[in-house]
């Protein structure tokens, strides 16, 4: 018996078109305009940390193909109940890495790149079980380059440090996030 299916056919070539084009124009049919300055802090906090223009680069785009890929499920409803909670779960923990984040950088002095750093790889792990039957193994590398990056402690200890050169990045992603948690899109 054959299983053919158009929808399914249909979402995987969206899926493959999407993430051959993950550029500013389909980005911003999934992404606000928030989001978007907060990926390009993102962006200039790895090019300045890596010192590496390609890599910071190939950081940013795996994140918003994820982000894409991901956006495409979620309106074609792939889904089971199972993982809806999973995602609700996921964004909970979303929400409490942002607070987080921005608690450590209005409070001086309280910043810890362990709980920081927990919180980005307990977020990832949630990540890779919630798409783990519905992306290749490829789209599990991204996540996990994308994670285990912005994961890194000795580049939170930087992007934190008070005196520098990445904390006015770090206040423009904070700014953000706020505006994202203050409108409720996070």
């Amino acid at each position: 018996m054959e299983s053919f299916s158009s929808k399914d056919m249909a979402l995987k070539a969206q899926k493959k078109i999407l993430s051959q084009m993950a550029n500013k124009s389909v980005v911003q049919m999934f992404i606000d305009d928030t989001s978007s300055e907060i990926l390009d802090e993102l962006y200039r906090v790895s090019k300045e940390y890596t010192g590496n223009r390609s890599e910071a680069q190939k950081v940013v785009k795996d994140l918003i193909k994820v982000v894409v890929k991901i956006a495409v499920l979620f309106r074609h409803n792939r889904f089971n109940d199972e993982e809806l909670k999973l995602a609700q779960n996921f964004q909970k923990k979303l929400r409490q890495g942002a607070m987080t984040a921005i608690s450590f950088h209005e409070v001086d002095f309280t910043f810890d790149k362990a709980v920081m750093s927990g919180i980005l790889k307990e977020s990832r792990d949630m990540l890779l079980k919630l798409v783990n039957t519905h992306l290749t193994a490829k789209s599990h590398g991204r996540i996990n380059h994308v994670f285990n990056h912005y994961a890194d402690p000795e580049l939170l200890t930087q992007l934190y440090n008070p005196d520098g050169p990445l904390k006015p990045h770090l206040t423009k992603i904070c700014n953000g996030l706020n505006k994202l948690l203050e409108n409720d899109t996070l």
